[in-house]
């Protein structure tokens, strides 16, 4: 198998191992909670994405990763890791702002992934980094979603 498969294939299997553990254990335990005390868990992951500056970091990569991708990434990853930890302070003090923060945060760190996602030719020089793309970005994605569905379910 290729370098690009076996990205693809690790990445693809993560989201679906997380999708099941949302869909079956998280999920029914959030339904039973108000929307701003279940979305404090699931922001609680994106508050450690500052760990995307690693991109940075020489020796870490396997040569220096195309300069689009890491100032993309790493600084998208910083900011969206910010934009959580303001979000978990605005949730848990219950600020006014809190929804519209929690939008703002998961749109900016949903798109950050997929631009970050759709730089295949990185994959090749990630490293020691490879498990943020195969482990870490399947469940930033599936909260992501789970925090969305959670805002427009409470939107209807």
């Amino acid at each position: 198998m290729d370098t690009l498969t076996i990205f693809g294939l690790q990445l693809v299997l993560s989201l679906i191992v997380y999708a099941l553990i949302a869909k079956w254990y998280v999920t029914p335990w959030l339904t039973e909670k108000p929307i701003r005390h279940a979305l404090i868990p699931l922001i609680f992951p994106h508050a450690i994405r500052h760990i995307g500056l690693i991109f940075f970091v020489p020796g870490v990569v396997a040569q220096p990763l195309p300069s689009f991708f890491v100032y993309t990434a790493a600084y998208g990853d910083l900011i969206s890791g910010l934009l959580a930890l303001l979000s978990l302070v605005a949730l848990r003090g219950g600020w006014r702002l809190a929804l519209p923060l929690v939008w703002l945060f998961n749109s900016v760190g949903t798109v950050d992934l997929l631009n970050a996602l759709r730089q295949a030719e990185a994959v090749s020089d990630l490293g020691a980094t490879w498990y943020i793309p195969t482990f870490w970005v399947p469940i930033l994605l599936v909260t992501h979603f789970m925090i969305f569905t959670r805002l427009l379910k409470r939107g209807r």
